[in-house]
């Protein structure tokens, strides 16, 4: 498969964002450096896609978000993780390990499905 083929899963960008703010505040252009580094260059996220997700962050609570200065001397905003958004980090994180050995469990399988 092609890294041009490999999208984000739904609902895995909320969960890498939100991992991202558990370190540290940062702004989009270091979520999305993060995501893309720690993955080894697989995973890029779209900007379009990464604001989406800030903006649906924010408006559940999950994350805050204030304007600052980043390293470059520009003004940029920066989102932190609430309270809430620790919580429910730690429930996505479940979740995820959940549905990744289900998928898993499934591409192990050796006979095929039942009819």
């Amino acid at each position: 498969m092609a890294r041009d083929d490999l999208n984000l899963v739904q609902g895995t960008l909320d969960l890498l964002v939100l991992k991202v703010l558990a370190w540290s505040p940062q702004h989009g252009y270091g979520i999305a450096r993060w995501i893309k580094q720690g993955s080894g260059d697989t995973l890029i996220v779209e900007d379009r896609a990464l604001y989406l997700s800030l903006h649906r962050l924010e408006e559940r609570g999950w994350i805050d978000a204030e304007w600052g200065v980043s390293e470059n001397n520009r003004r940029a905003k920066f989102y932190r993780l609430t309270a809430a958004g620790r919580r429910q980090l730690r429930a996505k994180i479940d979740d995820w390990r959940r549905y990744a050995d289900a998928v898993a469990q499934l591409i192990r399988r050796d006979e095929p499905a039942p009819v």
